[in-house]
């Protein structure tokens, strides 16, 4: 159970898939301007890297290592995440049409979003089990997805705050998300 714990908080804080590792900075960087939208593009994010890890891993032990062809592994996860994000879009579509509306072309690009595919390779190429590929695929998910939620509170408070002409808009959350990268090394030490 140690060893979970271990893999739970390495994959949120230490080791975040963003923070850490700088993948998905497309939508990090992109729908972090309104809570509503970032909260929603979280839970999309969640439910694709938890779903897709546990898929792929299923796959690589079940069809690609069996037949030898783990030269595939790309093309075959590419072809899971975007059959998920797919039904995502759809859900969202029929179910919550506004959130749908407001992540525009940023839930299409959860398709190729590096941090879907990233947490579906490091599954693999750390060698983990079934359960230990769910544990820290939720992780690594709930850490972008805290990453991201903690930022767009940070964009939202610098809106009412006077920040220089040249500095507005992206270039201060490039600087909010480099400043709370740094506060995530903090946690470097835990694990």
């Amino acid at each position: 159970m140690h060893e979970y714990w271990l893999l739970i908080v390495g994959a949120v804080f230490v080791n975040n898939i963003i923070l850490a590792r700088y993948l998905g900075n497309c939508p990090f960087f992109g729908v972090s301007n309104r809570m509503d939208t970032a909260t929603g593009m979280a839970m999309a994010v969640v439910f694709v890297i938890t779903l897709a890890s546990c898929i792929t891993w299923l796959v690589e032990k079940y069809v690609l290592a069996p037949f030898g062809l783990e030269y595939l592994e790309t093309i075959a996860f590419i072809l899971v995440i975007a059959s998920l994000v797919q039904l995502v879009e759809m859900f969202l579509q029929k179910s919550v049409p506004a959130l749908y509306r407001a992540l525009g072309i940023y839930l299409p690009l959860i398709t190729t979003n590096c941090a879907v595919l990233g947490v579906a390779v490091l599954c693999v190429e750390e060698d983990f089990n079934f359960i230990k590929t769910l544990v820290f695929a939720f992780a690594s998910a709930v850490g972008y997805g805290m990453a991201l939620i903690m930022l767009t509170g940070i964009r939202e408070r610098i809106l009412v705050a006077p920040v220089p002409k040249h500095l507005q808009g992206l270039p201060v959350g490039l600087i909010s998300g480099g400043l709370l990268a740094l506060a995530f090394l903090g946690f470097l030490g835990m694990v």
